[in-house]
């Protein structure tokens, strides 16, 4: 079964993470098929049996052991990937301004609750909706100026997440559909 797995915060800052390594340490795992796609942490590979929380622990484990980096690890499989991408409550965003829509992953289903503090404590014109495990974000001036950080989205949600803008979602689906 193919599979994504998205590393969180990697390649900023300090955690360097070579994509090269990752491809070596999936082949290393017995999981074939191992692609990287761009330099954040993106990864496509046949998953087996296993179900995603266990690759999520496995690949966990190896990124620390590998790279002495602790980081979180979001496995997803073609059909739930497929759901979010059509599930997207943004779709105007997603063909007039892909680079401004991103999706974030988390591992326990998001709450209603926890997106209408969210929503509460968006100071700008960010929009947010959330499907299951993902969480849609619109950042109409851009991600880089925005006060819709990652720290509070993991804040009001409760959990941290890790994000991918339209553009790269669609090119993970591409790399599922192989």
């Amino acid at each position: 079964m193919k599979r994504i797995a998205l590393l969180r915060a990697v390649n900023v800052g300090k955690a360097m993470v070579p994509m090269a390594g990752l491809r070596e340490m999936l082949t290393d795992l017995d999981l074939a098929g191992g692609q990287t796609l761009l330099q954040s942490g993106n990864l496509a590979f046949e998953g087996g049996d296993a179900s995603n929380d266990a690759l999520e622990r496995r690949l966990e484990a190896a990124v620390k052991a590998r790279f002495d980096l602790a980081t979180d690890i979001y496995v997803r499989d073609a059909a739930e990937w497929r759901e979010a991408i059509d599930g997207d409550p943004f779709a105007e965003a997603a063909k007039s301004d892909p680079g401004h829509l991103l999706i974030y992953a988390f591992k326990a289903p998001v709450s209603d609750d926890a997106v209408e503090a969210l929503r509460a404590a968006i100071a700008g014109p960010e929009r947010v909706a959330a499907r299951g495990r993902h969480l849609y974000a619109v950042y109409p001036d851009g991600v880089g100026r925005s006060k819709l950080t990652v720290a509070l989205i993991a804040r009001k949600l409760g959990q941290a997440g890790t994000g991918r803008n339209w553009n790269t979602v669609l090119k993970l689906a591409a790399l599922l559909e192989e």
